[in-house]
């Protein structure tokens, strides 16, 4: 059973959401929250398996909320999911900074709404294809003075390899296509580069490969 806890100021999107997800036998709805701090408190005392949290609340956002909620070692196991009116809101990059796994736009249809919870709960980023190269290439041409990673230095070539195609927004499946690999051998590649880097999920590698300067955005369409 995936545990979520819902985050927003606003009394109907909570109950709008949770209508969905509770319709869903693989899902519950454990807790809500009006704001940040709330969104803590909840956190802690019910332990959910996905926070779906809106960036603009008062008390404490939802940016602030998500680094403080991800620094805890009690949530390791949680993920966030930022919620945003618009699909490339300027906090969005500071919220996968922060750890984020991902962003849903408010007026997302139901089906993409629980398929962004399973997806976040087995451990994937949210990066849904119809927004992920726009967002990439938003924040690769931010990304102006490279800050070198280490960690990076531990993959191998291969792993380069699928680490840049991971940054590029391929699935798994697309990975595996891509380089003539069996699906289940591209998600092991993907696994073994999160456990190398210490990174969460796809969405931080994405973070870590850009920032680092391992992987330029020379691949990108105007």
């Amino acid at each position: 059973m995936i545990r979520v806890l819902l985050v927003d100021d606003q009394r109907l999107v909570r109950a709008g959401f949770r209508s969905i997800l509770d319709g869903e036998d693989d899902i519950d709805v454990v807790a809500e929250a009006a704001d940040g701090r709330e969104a803590l408190q909840a956190a802690h005392d019910h332990h959910p398996d996905v926070v779906l949290m809106d960036i603009r609340m008062p008390v404490l956002d939802g940016l602030a909320a998500t680094r403080h909620l991800l620094e805890d070692p009690s949530s390791a196991g949680t993920k966030v999911v930022i919620l945003t009116t618009f699909d490339l809101d300027e906090d969005v990059y500071g919220a996968l900074r922060a750890g984020a796994s991902g962003f849903l736009v408010k007026d997302t249809e139901p089906e993409e709404l629980i398929h962004a919870v399973r997806v976040v709960a087995r451990g994937d980023a949210l990066l849904a294809p119809s927004i992920t190269r726009r967002l990439i290439s938003e924040f690769a041409a931010r990304v102006t003075r490279p800050s070198p990673a280490p960690a990076l230095d531990r993959l191998t070539d291969r792993e380069r390899e699928v680490l840049s195609l991971v940054a590029a927004g391929l699935s798994n499946d697309e990975i595996a296509r891509e380089l003539t690999l069996s699906p289940a051998t591209a998600k092991t590649h993907v696994s073994r580069i999160m456990t190398k880097t210490g990174m969460r999920d796809r969405a931080q590698l994405v973070v870590l490969a850009y920032e680092s300067g391992a992987v330029t955005p020379r691949w990108l369409t105007p």
